[in-house]
């Protein structure tokens, strides 16, 4: 397994922005595919680099070679995932739903992400399937998006809850991915659903040290990350209750490219962690790499052989 330069990643973003999705749309019939080499996708947080690792890790016992390539979001990496540029990315249920409802009838449609699994799965693999890809079995594993501010600021406000943030009329930079600005469960969810007058979007990622930090420093006002995260207390944060469930519950499920990746040892490969990874794990697992400043891959490693899905 490789970490594939960032020179190459460069490389593979240029490729993604020819739209490269309508080259393959006649291969959505075609039989499944298994390639020998595959690409594993990670969207650049500590929990995508994780699962991605673990993929990688299990497809390399499985037989398979594999590198591993970094892009930002999704927006990049799923054109990727369409072409063959990319194989297999981890993601989450009800938020990629969403988003490729978005992609196919606009921004305005009608979200298909649901807090009920079977609901968002029939949902998403009616969305994926036309795009020539594969949504494998989800796993015990759930996150979703939480939102977190300082815990001085939330006592000097006396804020629990999100409508209490919305009902202050506070204005609020946001920490988070460049995404942001256009996910309908981020920014313009926080204005819709609780009125919250977010008035820009810091571009600093989902969770990342540095978006944690300009939050405890008063640079920014609350941060995106995940109710997986373990370290929000090292930083004085505390999550926001999401009181009118504006995010649904995300179940972890593999994405594939279909006629790479689609094939039956490429699903019993990945099925063995979604048999034993639960939620509870990732935050163990979150924690190790942003606390204890270990690696991803090598954390990813110790959990597959605890698991007894390694040697």
């Amino acid at each position: 397994m490789r970490r594939v330069p960032w020179l190459l990643t460069l490389l593979a973003l240029a490729g993604c922005a020819t739209g490269p999705s309508l080259e393959n749309r006649g291969q959505v019939t075609a039989p499944p595919g298994d390639s020998h080499h595959l690409t594993i996708g990670s969207a650049g947080f500590t929990e995508s680099d994780l699962l991605a690792q673990m993929y990688a890790q299990l497809l390399n016992r499985a037989g398979y070679k594999t590198s591993v390539l970094t892009v930002a979001n999704r927006e990049l990496y799923e054109p990727a995932l369409e072409s063959g540029q990319i194989d297999v990315v981890p993601e989450f249920a009800a938020t990629f739903a969403d988003w490729l409802n978005a992609k196919v009838h606009g921004g305005d449609a009608r979200p298909v992400g649901s807090p009920d699994l079977d609901t968002t799965m029939d949902a998403l693999r009616a969305l994926a399937a036309p795009r020539g890809l594969t949504v494998l079995p989800p796993g015990r594993a759930v996150d979703r998006n939480a939102f977190a501010v300082s815990a001085d600021y939330a006592r000097l406000h006396h804020l629990r809850t999100l409508s209490d943030l919305g009902a202050s009329g506070l204005k609020v930079r946001l920490a988070a991915g460049d995404e942001c600005v256009r996910r309908p469960y981020c920014a313009p969810g926080l204005r819709r659903e609780y009125g919250i007058d977010v008035t820009g979007v810091d571009p600093k990622g989902v969770g990342t040290t540095p978006a944690k930090r300009a939050v405890r420093q008063g640079r920014d006002q609350m941060v995106l990350t995940t109710t997986t995260d373990a370290t929000l207390d090292q930083f004085g944060l505390v999550l926001l209750t999401d009181d009118r469930q504006l995010q649904n519950a995300d179940y972890v499920v593999p994405v594939v490219n279909r006629a790479r990746a689609g094939g039956p040892g490429v699903t019993k490969a990945l099925g063995r962690l979604a048999d034993v990874l639960t939620t509870a794990d990732l935050a163990d697992l979150n924690e190790q790499v942003d606390s204890w400043r270990r690696l991803p891959a090598d954390v990813a490693r110790a959990y597959l052989r605890d698991k007894g899905l390694l040697k």
